[in-house]
């Protein structure tokens, strides 16, 4: 009996589907192309203004423009450095307390047993998350102001409690950053599987051990994700602060504003696009930590 003739299926049908794949390629882009057209007209555009802005200048005699790093330097010194400084400390404290309290409030949302309670809370925290600007301010001055409900109430203003402060702001900014944060630890959570937990218990380790080699080993990518989302949201914020402390808190959104409504100073405008360059820095080291965050996190809880 003679031997078996070899298959050759897959020698002859990879190279087809290689070739597929290779065809599939243009179609996709040209799909993509009305998204990067539109991406690049809205981004692209006042993006390459703001740093043509940010480092040019313009002769007030003769028009001519010419290419100068003063207001990349003028906005890393004196009080323009000092509202950067002071952004990145109240977004990064927010973000921490947010985030911790975020958490926990998402670990008692995926442990209960009340179908209603989960639904509850997530639909808060979605409406919440989006709360925020000028009603959000209006809202904690007829609460916590001066004359506010609750502080004539419980008497705060005896314990030297000022809404108009940074602790005040920073108490806002947690009003929308602590359900945010709900919403992005909820998905993480239900993604830790009971098997692990099970053979964890079977193996005779305690919960703290659970929660010390397995549950946040896992959940550490999208817990520090959570907190960059939460630091970025807080840097970018102004309305809420410009309604709530104007200028008595230093804050890099702010000292914007200042400087392209000549406020303080006249002919600060180029500043004030340097000023947004340093913050479009910042996010974009912002993102350059939570997006490989999150690939690593969806590599474990898919």
């Amino acid at each position: 009996m003679s031997a078996p003739t070899p298959q050759t299926g897959p020698s002859v049908s990879t190279p087809a589907g290689g070739a597929r794949r290779r065809r599939r390629g243009p179609r996709t882009w040209l799909a993509a192309l009305p998204l990067l057209v539109f991406a690049g007209l809205c981004f692209g555009i006042p993006l390459g203004a703001l740093v043509f802005g940010a480092v040019t200048r313009t002769a007030p005699g003769t028009g001519t423009t010419s290419l100068t790093g003063e207001h990349l330097a003028r906005s890393l010194q004196g009080p323009y450095l000092g509202s950067l400084i002071g952004s990145v400390e109240l977004s990064a404290l927010t973000a921490l307390i947010g985030a911790v309290l975020g958490i926990l409030i998402g670990q008692a949302v995926v442990t209960s047993r009340s179908r209603a309670l989960r639904n509850a809370t997530l639909t808060a925290s979605g409406v919440l998350a989006n709360f925020g600007g000028v009603p959000l301010a209006f809202a904690f001055i007829a609460t916590l102001g001066i004359s506010g409900v609750v502080t004539q109430l419980a008497d705060l203003g005896s314990l030297g409690w000022d809404l108009y402060s940074f602790t005040g702001l920073a108490v806002v900014y947690l009003f929308f950053l602590i359900p945010l944060m709900v919403l992005v630890t909820v998905p993480a959570l239900d993604g830790l599987r009971p098997q692990w937990r099970e053979a964890a218990r079977n193996a005779g380790a305690t919960p703290w051990q659970f929660w010390r080699h397995v549950g946040l080993p896992v959940l550490a990518p999208s817990l520090l994700g959570g907190f960059v989302l939460l630091f970025g949201t807080a840097f970018a914020a102004h309305a809420t602060a410009a309604a709530l402390v104007g200028g008595s808190v230093p804050l890099v959104t702010l000292k914007i504003a200042d400087a392209l409504s000549g406020n303080v100073l006249v002919g600060q405008e180029n500043v004030a696009l340097a000023l947004g360059l340093d913050m479009i820095l910042i996010a974009g080291l912002v993102m350059a930590v939570y997006l490989p965050l999150t690939r690593r996190s969806a590599r474990w809880l898919r």
